[in-house]
């Protein structure tokens, strides 16, 4: 085996750390995708979990208008029957008197 030149081990040793270069760079440039990526996810919790409360405060505000509808229907039951035994009574009242005179 022949001994290498200062120039030509020079020459291997500028190639040898353009490679090791490249290598650097390349894992550089996945350190930034990664850091990217994790950017996104935890943007994406952060949507996750605001939209988890605003769907909450939907639920509270149906059930609490459910419980306004029940309360509402029994009033609204209680009324149209009073308003016809009203009627009933009126009209009986009518007749009565219709049939005294």
């Amino acid at each position: 085996m022949s001994k290498l030149t200062a120039e030509e081990q020079r020459i291997a040793l500028a190639a040898r750390l353009d490679r090791i270069d490249e290598k650097i760079d390349r894992m550089a440039d996945a350190v930034i995708a990664l850091a990217r990526a994790e950017e996104k996810i935890i943007t994406l919790t952060s949507f996750s979990k605001q939209q988890s409360e605003q769907i909450q405060n939907v639920i509270n505000k149906v059930e609490a208008l459910e419980k306004k509808v029940e309360s509402n229907a029994s009033t609204v039951n209680i009324i149209n029957k009073m308003f016809w035994i009203v009627m009933a009574a009126a009209a009986t009242a009518i007749t009565g008197m219709l049939l005294m005179q």
